[in-house]
């Protein structure tokens, strides 16, 4: 409404003008103060809710009664806000822990696996890749066996001679001591020789565990070759290449042979 010009308005006018506004803004004060209460009220507390003994708990915070249970918090509403669920137990942590440590050591595997795999297809692109790695750990364990066949070999032939030189004092017709120096060569012969057919047996067996690695090896590379998914193929065999490498190395095949004094020395 227009108001009256200023110092002109009368006591009257004034008068009227007051019992025309004042509803106005009483009106005005109505609504605005319900929403400036509401918007300063803090928020609403939670609503928690829980069974216990059959019967509604309901509380403002987590109930210590209901830890083992599962607990409801709601809205203003009474709408589900979310569910709480119980506090586990000792034993129950300690299970998913273990739970959650064997997922790691099989996703850990698993990724050991692929990896392995992988490497394995790029060490040997192809099966004449891996004969070949085959045939040169296979070569060195021939050579070995050739060092362990030559020094049996020379052993057997000292042993015929210190054989017959024991002949003199032990035969059919005479019965003598042997002599001490002459008794401590037969002695380490003997065990030498003992030794070194040892180290041709263990020989013979690695020979046959590399070729059987190196057999597992080809029949996992052939799978990986026709499309399977590294990894996807269970646990892996040892490698064959690292391990004819290591397995191949001769032992030291420097014989002890007893000198004229009895000592030893290497030959």
């Amino acid at each position: 409404m227009p108001l009256p010009p200023i110092g002109s308005a009368t006591a009257s006018e004034a008068t009227r003008f007051g019992k025309r506004i004042w509803p106005l803004l009483l009106a005005a004060l109505a609504i605005a103060l319900p929403q400036a209460t509401r918007a300063a009220e803090p928020l609403g507390r939670p609503i928690i809710q829980c069974e216990l003994n059959g019967k509604k708990v309901t509380s403002d915070r987590l109930i210590p009664e209901c830890y083992n249970k599962e607990q409801r918090e709601l809205n203003t509403d009474g709408s589900l806000k979310r569910i709480i669920p119980p506090t586990p137990t000792a034993d129950e942590l300690a299970a998913k822990e273990e739970k959650d440590r064997e997922a790691k050591l099989v996703l850990a595997t698993r990724s050991e696996a692929v990896r392995r795999d992988r490497n394995l297809m790029q060490r040997f692109p192809d099966e004449a890749a891996h004969r070949k790695a085959r045939e040169k750990s296979l070569d060195e364990l021939r050579i070995a066996g050739k060092i362990y066949a030559d020094r049996i070999a020379e052993l057997l032939i000292d042993k015929k001679k210190l054989e017959d030189d024991r002949y003199f004092y032990k035969n059919e017709r005479v019965n003598k001591p042997v002599p001490t120096q002459l008794q401590q060569k037969i002695d380490a012969n003997d065990a030498l020789l003992e030794a070194q057919k040892s180290l041709a047996q263990n020989q013979v067996a690695e020979t046959s565990r590399i070729n059987d690695l190196f057999d597992a090896e080809l029949a996992r590379l052939r799978k990986l070759w026709g499309g399977a998914q590294p990894g996807s193929l269970g646990p892996l065999p040892q490698q064959a290449g690292a391990t004819a490498k290591a397995g191949a190395t001769p032992a030291a095949v420097s014989a002890q042979t007893p000198d004229a004094a009895g000592k030893t020395t290497l030959k």
